[in-house]
């Protein structure tokens, strides 16, 4: 495991501009690749614009209690950005007021926000049709005041996502660190005994697969077959769906792209496996990113990068939809992960 994160170690790639040099850079700016929106250009998609926004994805802050090997957000419990009260009333607000029917909460850890109970007791009142939480699992366990989050989140309905990166030890604590293949197979026993993934349950528990190297995900369909039957067969786990999601050459994971050598190759991947029918589902068109510090972008990956949405209103506490309805979004080369193969979003394949 990562003792820090990029940040914490003064790391080039911890800023923003510096990523955005590296994806603007080398192959692309020789032509030897053509740019993102070159390829949208081919296909008369540029610019990408907005469908309906249906989903609110909200980072609540940072802060985690794992440093994994190719987080995008470079998150860990050095990181103290978290979302103030403040900020999550305007978003409570906006709720109130706007088409929105997905609330999306993610981070870090979300849980590890010290008002993360009172924001989601104060949202599941508004009846949104899907309240997800992205629990990386191992939060459950990893202390007494957290115990409790399967039951929490089964009172308020909450639909859990996480991610498991295999289904077997070694791959996932390669990537997430050891011994967090064993919590997170105890966390998920925790959420199928208070019904979660059950069937005929209306509590649903979904997983997420990226892989673990330079490499694109394979089948969502069969890998969600493997996975069901591995932990099925070896721990008595139940879950619903299997989201297989690429992994973006930001952050942490371009860290590993680069010092592993593989850069190149992976983005070349990347372009070689674009797929025109996964533009129109791409998350940016019908989602919009906020971040802990309340300022709205295109999808979870553009905040990383600080790639405000174009907008004049770029802030939740001025939020307007029509506005935002009607917008270009912004991209870079990083959103050929998006666009490659099936296609890949928060929840899963897009094609």
């Amino acid at each position: 495991m990562l003792a820090k994160s990029l940040q914490a170690k003064k790391s080039e790639l911890s800023k923003t501009e510096k990523q955005l040099e590296i994806l603007s850079n080398g192959f692309f700016k020789d032509g030897s690749l053509p740019t993102f929106a070159n390829k949208l250009k081919g296909i008369i998609q540029f610019p990408l614009r907005p469908n309906t926004i249906e989903i609110l994805q909200i980072n609540v802050g940072y802060m985690c209690n794992q440093v994994c090997a190719h987080c995008h957000v470079d998150a860990g419990p050095d990181r103290k950005e978290i979302m103030t009260i403040e900020t999550m009333e305007h978003i409570l607000d906006v709720l109130k007021t706007t088409s929105v029917n997905t609330l999306d909460l993610t981070g870090g850890a979300p849980e590890m926000n010290l008002n993360f109970r009172w924001f989601v007791e104060e949202a599941s009142k508004l009846g949104v049709k899907d309240f997800i939480v992205r629990s990386n699992l191992t939060i459950i366990l990893a202390n007494k005041k957290y115990h409790d989050l399967p039951e929490f989140f089964a009172k308020h309905n909450i639909h859990v996502i996480s991610s498991l990166p295999f289904y077997k030890r070694e791959k996932t604590d390669k990537q997430r660190g050891d011994g967090v293949f064993d919590k997170s197979i105890k966390a998920l026993q925790m959420l199928n005994d208070v019904g979660y993934g059950k069937e005929g349950s209306p509590l649903k528990l979904d997983l997420v697969y990226n892989p673990s190297g330079a490499f694109l995900p394979t089948d969502q369909m069969a890998l969600e077959k493997d996975f069901k039957k591995a932990l099925k067969e070896d721990f008595d786990i139940d879950f619903n769906n299997l989201f297989a999601i690429t992994n973006i050459p930001i952050s942490r994971f371009l860290d590993y792209l680069i010092a592993s050598d593989n850069y190149e190759d992976y983005m070349y991947a990347l372009v070689e496996a674009f797929n025109p029918k996964a533009v129109g589902n791409v998350m940016c068109t019908n989602t919009i990113s906020v971040s802990w510090d309340g300022y709205l972008y295109d999808c979870d990956f553009n905040q990383m990068l600080g790639l405000k949405v174009a907008s004049k209103e770029q802030h939740i506490s001025e939020y307007n939809e029509a506005s935002l309805s009607d917008r270009e979004i912004v991209i870079s080369q990083h959103c050929y992960g998006c666009t490659a193969g099936s296609g890949s979003s928060c929840q899963g394949t897009v094609a």
